[in-house]
């Protein structure tokens, strides 16, 4: 089966994400700049996890792009994926609202850390359907990011009751991992399109992660 209805339900979904997370930002009491000060935490929470569900849109969207058919297995598996991702929402809030303390920050890691694997098991699911040649097993490469970023996260888990400070900076640092643009997978779909197949011009997002 085409791609194309996976994709559009899993578009809603994160859209459906996004818009719970920046409802649940309180509006400060105040009118002054200080009155933000309470409401920081909750904050710098939000804008964390809009940049992970952002990235995951992202990597998703040029996953998709080098797959051309999926079957029963990847259905469920991308619905493990956002399984996690609607969790993110959650942990997001309960992270903000007690200012970083030690169980959510954990609990916050384990989101992500699920989310990963999750997200390896989709690719891994996709690559077995198309085969070992197939144009996202040529893109994907080792996936250096991919093997490293569950490292991070569950050093981060270990670390939460004993320096959290320093799992929220490994979980920005991953994000900020994936920031980095790369293309390996429209340069790969460019360089396998068949000839009469009209080309694309991809949008030059700058932040869209590597698969």
């Amino acid at each position: 089966m085409p791609t194309s209805r996976m994709e559009a339900f899993s578009d809603g979904v994160i859209a459906i994400l996004i818009t719970v997370m920046v409802l649940e930002l309180k509006v400060p009491h105040g009118t002054t700049w200080d009155a933000l000060h309470e409401s920081l935490p909750t904050l710098l929470t939000y804008v964390l996890s809009f940049v992970y569900l952002g990235i995951y849109w992202t990597n998703h969207h040029h996953m998709l792009m080098a797959s051309g058919q999926v079957n029963g297995l990847v259905l469920w598996t991308n619905l493990h994926l956002l399984f996690w991702l609607s969790l993110i929402p959650f942990t997001t809030g309960w992270m903000g609202e007690n200012h970083f303390a030690a169980a959510p920050v954990a609990a916050y890691g384990i989101t992500l850390l699920g989310a990963a694997l999750a997200y390896y098991a989709l690719q891994t699911a996709i690559i077995r359907v198309q085969g070992p040649g197939s144009r996202l097993a040529t893109a994907v490469g080792g996936d250096l990011k991919g093997k490293l970023s569950p490292l991070l996260y569950a050093a981060a888990i270990g670390l939460t009751f004993t320096a959290r400070w320093v799992s929220v900076g490994l979980y920005v640092v991953v994000a900020l991992i994936w920031l980095v643009p790369d293309r390996r997978v429209e340069r790969t779909i460019t360089a396998t399109r068949p000839r009469s197949e009209p080309v694309q011009q991809p949008l030059d997002d700058g932040a869209g992660g590597a698969e």
